[in-house]
């Protein structure tokens, strides 16, 4: 997937200039050179008036950290027109169609809509990817017991890992819920120990 970003990023410098060629062999190189500087003027005013709504977005975020309230308005509205905006100041066609999608209001819901249903997929498969590390290291997973919520075979979980003899269980007991935290390293011994 980013290989086939960063060629399609390559790509698109050709594919714009490929666009505004055609363009201007349809309605004449004035019309396109108009064309181009009008979508960067609407660009510039989006990204006025986008910094004014960034900037109250910010202070009332900053208003909820301080109160410890949730937030009004969300970030992902103005971070859309600001990308919007940025987009129609480049010179191009197909970036100019992307910056009036992301800037529109008719369509910002429905991107937003994608969007959150992406950063949720993406949260997921992070979460599943943290949870088989931990699985593959041995140890458990905060608010989670390998044998479920009332330790093994239901009976009560044993907070210290120690066997049921009363004995610590050994180091490579990867069955003992709530070992404590595992760190790995090597111990080399100083020179006075080699003697």
């Amino acid at each position: 997937m980013p290989l086939l970003m960063v060629l399609a990023l390559m790509a698109l410098p050709f594919l714009e200039v490929g666009l505004m060629i055609w363009v201007g062999g349809q309605i004449g190189v004035p019309w396109t050179l108009a064309a181009l500087v009008s979508l960067m003027i609407l660009g510039v005013a989006v990204l006025r008036h986008t910094g004014r709504a960034f900037r109250e977005v910010v202070q009332e975020a900053d208003e909820a950290m301080r109160t410890g309230e949730q937030p009004r308005k969300g970030l992902l509205d103005p971070l859309m027109l600001m990308a919007g905006g940025i987009l129609l100041v480049i010179p191009g066609f197909l970036t100019a169609a992307v910056g009036l999608l992301l800037a529109t209001p008719v369509t910002r819901p429905a991107l937003r809509w994608v969007f959150a249903g992406w950063a949720a997929r993406r949260m997921r498969k992070m979460q599943e990817r943290v949870n088989e590390e931990f699985a593959a290291r041995g140890a458990t997973i905060p608010n989670q017991s390998p044998f479920g919520p009332g330790g093994p075979a239901g009976g009560p979980a044993n907070p210290f890992g120690t066997a049921p003899g009363g004995t610590s269980g050994s180091a490579g007991d990867r069955s003992a819920p709530d070992r404590g935290r595992v760190i790995q390293g090597r111990f080399e011994p100083e020179d006075e120990d080699r003697n």
